[in-house]
């Protein structure tokens, strides 16, 4: 029996009115001048990002992403409990499956006819992405397929592509609205956006780093008054090591099983954190002159395009990458090659390997059979 999603909480605060006595407003101008907000996904789950906000008349989306654990449309957001023709605005703040996937089901399959906007790398990515996951999920015939190739395509024109510190003002059906977008750090492209409504401010952060790594710089801390947050807390009680240590027990964990004839499988998304991963693995193996004959694959049919999107999108990344590329293309692994055939059954494991594979949370593809194969012997 499919999962049942989540019923939609809203917690509705009169944060931005005038005055905190009763007055003889009408009704209608009470809500407008009320803030409400709404989880249609992630409200006390990770996944599916996606929430509600009225203002000011207005209606806007905040991420509209699919929950990775599910099939079908058991991992959609809860569109079916608003009216999407009532949204005038959706805004997107980076490529991950979890805060963006469910868009084209929005855009073609209800009501909705407000505008779209992301940045320019995440769309680039974004349709990497969602084509390889269109065609998996018609490759599948147990799991229904929620939009087709054609839904993305039509979804994809609807975008309007937007800069960091742009300021965006927009005379929608329901009312007058700014916002622009800010670094978040996290992945290429991903961005925070300040939202000004009525003279009021709101920040929506969706995922964050406020840790600069070898490719991307730490998210930026907006100047000016901001009256609501709405902050991305998934590791929100956890305090983390430093990166230094982080990367040293990454390493530390991949020599070991190697050195001592495994095999080491690292899940990773597509897209994102994996060119981080690679980076810092590739840097690893040129230090050291005794994994040389120890091979490091990257299992992705995106691989190639990647490259290609990274590329050319390198002024989104910090000084670091932009220095290197004057010298060079700093993703051109020396030491990682990407593994021509993802076809498990194909693929060749004699001796010690290490494997980047997707899907990131093991549950399908590439990564779990791999997992699947190698789980059993204590060695990797």
């Amino acid at each position: 029996m499919a999962p049942s999603k989540p019923t939609p909480s809203t917690p509705k605060q009169n944060l931005f009115s005038s005055s905190n006595t009763p007055s003889k407003q009408s009704s209608t101008s009470t809500t407008m001048q009320t803030l409400s907000i709404t989880p249609l996904g992630s409200g006390r789950e990770v996944g599916r990002s996606c929430h509600l906000l009225t203002f000011g008349g207005l209606t806007i989306l905040l991420d509209a992403g699919i929950h990775p654990g599910y099939a079908g449309s058991a991992g959609l957001p809860s569109f079916d409990s608003i009216d999407c023709a009532t949204i005038d605005l959706v805004l997107v703040t980076h490529f991950h499956l979890d805060h963006a996937a469910s868009l084209p089901y929005l855009t073609e399959k209800t009501a909705f006819k407000g505008r779209v906007f992301m940045t320019h790398p995440t769309k680039a990515v974004l349709r990497l992405l969602l084509l390889d996951y269109t065609r998996l999920m018609s490759m599948r015939p147990d799991q229904e397929a929620i939009y087709s190739e054609d839904d993305l395509r039509n979804c994809l024109r609807k975008v309007t592509l937007l800069d960091y510190h742009a300021v965006q003002e927009l005379d929608l059906p329901h009312g007058h609205v700014k916002f622009w977008a800010l670094n978040a750090g996290h992945v290429l492209g991903a961005a925070q956006f300040m939202i000004s409504i009525n003279g009021r401010n709101l920040l929506y952060t969706g995922d964050y780093s406020m840790e600069e790594d070898r490719h991307l710089a730490a998210a930026e801390v907006p100047e000016g008054k901001v009256d609501v947050l709405i902050c991305e807390s998934t590791y929100g009680v956890q305090v983390h090591p430093s990166r230094a240590e982080r990367e040293a027990r990454f390493t530390g964990t991949v020599s070991r099983v190697v050195t001592g004839g495994g095999r080491c499988l690292i899940p990773v998304f597509a897209l994102g954190r994996a060119q981080e991963l690679l980076l810092i693995l590739d840097e690893f193996w040129r230090a050291n002159p005794d994994l040389h004959s120890i091979p490091v694959y990257y299992a992705s049919r995106l691989a190639t395009k990647a490259l290609r999107v990274y590329q050319t999108y390198v002024n989104a990344m910090n000084s670091r990458i932009k220095q290197a590329m004057d010298l060079g293309n700093p993703f051109a692994f020396k030491h990682i090659q990407n593994l021509k055939s993802v076809e498990v059954e194909d693929f060749e494991d004699d001796g010690p390997c290490v494997v980047f594979a997707s899907p990131g949370m093991l549950q399908s593809g590439v990564s779990r059979k791999l997992f699947d194969r190698w789980a059993s012997n204590p060695k990797n």
